[in-house]
């Protein structure tokens, strides 16, 4: 696991919607990102559209470590219902 400390802002300039700006967040934060683009095989540019799209939060930065937090949140559900079912499913044992 990490250790839980003081991470740099990194600061990165981004095309969002044909518009380039700039986006400050810890390399955590863009690390993950970056992976969920890759999942759902999309660019990370078109990833952040989505997001900015859809926040209602004015700071873009501050809408995408929610947005991030949301995922992994959602993630972690799944790996428990999925732990949940398996523990109940009955073993079947060859005689």
């Amino acid at each position: 696991m990490q250790q839980i400390g003081k991470s740099a802002v990194t600061k990165r300039s981004v095309v969002i919607g044909g518009h380039k700006t700039s986006v400050s967040l810890e390399e955590p934060f863009w690390n993950e990102v970056r992976a969920i683009a890759e999942a759902e095989q999309i660019t990370v540019s078109n990833l952040l559209r989505r997001i900015d799209r859809e926040r209602s939060n004015a700071n873009l930065s501050s809408a995408i470590r929610v947005y991030v937090l949301e995922h992994v949140r959602e993630k972690v559900r799944r790996l428990r219902r999925e732990s949940e079912h398996e523990a109940f499913e009955p073993q079947v044992v060859a005689l």
